[in-house]
């Protein structure tokens, strides 16, 4: 079931994915992306090696702990969808939607930890989920924002 689980969770990112490129510029999205990408999986590697959280059920078991399809797809995916929507807004507005995004991927989480097998605490609790999710999103949000804003 995991399994079927992991592949629409792909199926979902991809998508997500490809229907930002005709939102933004193709520029925004990567830069997005891929600041995400990098500070996920390095704060992500940290976690799981560190025992916090355990990912039964993955891709590539045999080669890394962490969870490679919310590292280096979905989280990086809600962060471009992130940058979509808060483009204008001021410093609350930007804040809030981080702290929605956050909540909405923590709830989530929370729902797969609980039901499934694709994720397990050990000495993790969602409440630290929330509030690095949240820190994280919002710091790529500010640096794509201050990059993208001095290259137009």
């Amino acid at each position: 079931m995991e399994q079927w689980i992991l592949w629409a969770l792909v199926a979902v990112g991809v998508g997500l994915l490809l229907l930002s490129f005709l939102i933004l510029l193709a520029r925004d999205v990567w830069v997005s992306f891929l600041l995400n990408a990098y500070a996920a999986s390095f704060f992500g590697s940290i976690v799981a090696g560190a025992g916090l959280l355990e990912y039964p059920v993955r891709f590539f078991a045999s080669y890394i702990n962490n969870s490679v399809i919310f590292e280096y797809l979905l989280y990086p995916v809600v962060s471009v969808y992130v940058y979509a929507t808060s483009r204008r807004a001021r410093w609350p507005g930007v804040a809030a939607q981080c702290a929605g995004y956050a909540a909405v991927l923590t709830a989530l989480e929370v729902v797969f930890e609980r039901h499934t097998d694709l994720i397990e605490y050990h000495g993790w609790k969602w409440e630290y989920s929330l509030v690095t999710m949240f820190l994280l999103t919002l710091a790529v949000r500010l640096l794509a924002g201050r990059m993208l804003r001095r290259n137009e």
